[in-house]
């Protein structure tokens, strides 16, 4: 298949009056949608039953990849469907019902690899089985019967299979309630099993970790595990059969706290957090947004939800997404194939279609209809704890820039060994930055880290700390801590695929490394204490690492630990035990930019007695910090911070 350029139709005008913020109204979000789906059908096989987009292969292969670019923007093709009442223009529902008959088939020369014997096709299931229920007086009730007993026999090979105790239980669920919907066979006992995984990835304030004994908190929190409960109730189970509706009202409020944790989560440019795995799927992580609206929960008002989800879309699209040839891409602004985990391949972008459930609501729906309503940080700076990741949030309303600070999500189990997993186990992530993905800080961890380095310069690793808090303290100063047996790997030479968790190999145990994170005024200090079990044969090196800045060329540096560019500064000033600073650039280590400059602060010599380090941590815009650093003065398993307006804070460490 081609892969020229081709022309689209120009976007529709922005409108300011109704959406004052991102000019964008349902029109724009069925234009890209158009755009997206004619841009793929250049790529759809001669029968119908794959796309075969251009880019890097899964570890499963052609076949897979191919289900998956059908099945997932059948995704978007069925919103957009639902949204019009059944109007198909284009003919859409035709094209995709080809598809399915050619699949199912199993003489086809495309047929569709089996769920019982391909993982990933469990996966992609779900989505054929959700739009056939929510297209169905357009598309199922229309197919012949032959096609029909097809997918039904296709479908039911999910019944009874194992299915690994995460986001996808909700893929079985949902497959098994089409096939009871169509009197096709299903499992009580499987549905009923799947529900009670859920209910142990439920966590305090309407989180949810992809794991039952992990911290893994990520967009799959939104974009899966609050997605699927309150659809899956409202399309297959209106009468409350499977779903007692106490538990349906759980869930709404789950998603209703859960949304106003996530409404600030988001930058003034409407770009998400950077953090967690399957970052590829982009604007995805508006789903748990859109779910609430298309499911009736009342938990932010109708403007501040499509300002929060038109932001997030117009980011990308601003930032060159979908390509110059209407596709998405594996990366992130544009293609950069390093991002994508072993399980992704050219069709895997295509979940970003949950990020476009809104199109399933017609055009006079209050979300599409209010007027949009500003951010919260767009209306004043923002500091908020978020409990169960152990996350303090803050952001400047004068760079919109959203910072998290973690405490307590490393995508593992406490007592864990295996490396840090850069995407989850840093001290900080932001809508502004990315750790290196590649190069030898993966191994390493230098950005928003506290590590102490061994003889050979080999940086520790905290996967597996213990979370102790996050809270409020006076004065409204942000405080969370974490700490334990830090330790040195040598990774597996095999690690196996790449699914967001840290390498396994090799541990060597380190000291006791304890991390305290105060946040005032959107600034961090930072506190370690290191303690080694016997007293180290040579002075050992303790290294605090800031903000990762990417940009197209290369960030300007120094003095000292400062890393800047036309839009941020990243800085470091040491306040306790840190005599040495510098910056580390890289290249190519991320998908922001071409260059990566990390600034960091080191200990030269002995550490003091106590092992007590501290240094301010900032990522601002472009304008200088005032000289506010706090003094810091330490005692016994105690510190306090003075600032120089005279607030005070002691905190245990």
């Amino acid at each position: 298949m081609t892969t020229a350029t081709r022309e689209f139709p120009e976007p529709p005008p922005e409108d300011r009056a109704r959406s004052p913020h991102t000019g964008w109204t349902r029109a724009h979000w069925a234009a890209l949608a158009d755009r997206l789906l004619t841009a793929v059908d250049r790529h759809r096989s001669p029968l119908g039953t794959r796309f075969d987009l251009p880019g890097p292969a899964s570890r499963y292969g052609p076949d897979s990849d191919g289900l998956e670019g059908f099945a997932r923007t059948f995704l978007l093709a069925g919103f957009r469907i639902v949204g019009e009442r059944g109007a198909d223009p284009t003919g859409l529902l035709e094209r995709y019902a080809a598809g399915l008959a050619a699949g199912t088939d199993p003489t086809s020369p495309e047929a569709w690899p089996r769920p019982d014997r391909l993982g990933q096709a469990k996966v992609e299931a779900a989505s054929l089985a959700l739009i056939l229920q929510l297209t169905r007086p357009w598309l199922w009730d229309r197919l012949d019967d032959a096609v029909r007993q097809r997918t039904v026999d296709w479908l039911a090979t999910v019944v009874g299979q194992p299915y690994p105790p995460i986001n996808w239980v909700w893929f079985r669920i949902v497959v098994e309630s089409f096939l009871r919907e169509v009197g096709g066979p299903w499992s009580a006992t499987d549905i009923e099993e799947d529900l009670a995984v859920h209910a142990r990835l439920r966590r305090p304030g309407g989180w949810l970790s992809d794991g039952a004994d992990q911290r893994a908190y990520d967009h799959y929190t939104g974009w899966a595990l609050h997605l699927y409960p309150l659809l899956w109730a409202r399309a297959f189970d209106v009468a409350g059969t499977l779903c007692p509706p106490a538990l349906r009202e759980d869930w709404a409020a789950d998603l209703g706290h859960y949304l106003r944790d996530a409404v600030h989560l988001i930058g003034s440019d409407g770009s998400p957090l950077l953090q967690g795995r399957s970052l590829i799927y982009r604007f995805a992580s508006a789903a748990p947004l859109w779910t609430a609206a298309y499911t009736g929960v009342d938990a932010l008002p109708p403007g501040l939800l499509r300002r929060a989800a038109s932001g997030t879309l117009r980011h990308f699209t601003e930032h060159g997404v979908p390509d110059r040839d209407g596709l998405l891409t594996l990366g992130w602004h544009h293609a950069w194939p390093s991002m994508k985990q072993a399980y992704s391949g050219p069709g895997s972008p295509y979940w970003a279609a949950k990020g476009m459930l809104g199109l399933a609501l017609p055009a006079d729906h209050p979300v599409w209809t209010a007027t949009e309503e500003p951010l919260p940080v767009e209306r004043g700076d923002v500091q908020r704890v978020i409990e169960a990741p152990g996350w303090l949030v803050s952001g400047r309303q004068r760079d919109g820039v959203i910072t998290v600070l973690n405490h307590g999500t490393d995508h593992a189990a406490p007592g864990a060994g295996g490396a840090d997993a850069p995407l989850y186990a840093r001290l900080g992530y932001s809508t502004a930055t990315v750790p290196p993905l590649t190069g030898p800080t993966v191994d390493a961890p230098l950005d928003n880290a506290v590590v102490v380095l061994d003889a050979a310069g080999r940086a520790t690793h905290r996967t597996g700390f213990t979370h102790h808090h996050a809270r409020v303290a006076e004065g409204g100063v942000l405080l969370a801590a974490s700490g334990g047996r830090a330790h040195w790997v040598e990774p597996a030479a095999d690690a196996g695929p790449d699914h967001g968790s840290g390498r396994p190999g090799t541990i060597t145990r380190g000291p006791l490394v304890t991390v305290v994170s105060a946040v005032r005024g959107g600034v961090e200090v930072r506190l370690a204490r290191v303690v080694f079990d016997e007293p180290p044969a040579r002075p050992p090196t303790v290294r605090f690492g800031g903000w990762p800045l990417a940009a197209a060329t290369r960030p300007a540096t120094g003095p000292g630990a400062l890393a800047r560019t036309d839009r941020l500064r990243s800085t470091l000033h040491p306040l306790r035990g840190l005599d040495r600073a510098g910056v580390t650039v890289e290249r190519d280590a991320g998908p922001l930019g071409a260059w990566t400059a990390t600034p960091w602060l080191a200990t030269e010599g002995p550490l003091p007695a106590d092992g007590l380090l501290a240094a301010r941590v900032a990522l601002t815009g472009d304008e200088e910090l005032p000289d506010d650093a706090p003094e810091v003065l330490v005692a016994v398993e105690r510190v306090t911070l003075t600032w120089p307006d005279g607030h005070r804070l002691d905190i245990a460490i």
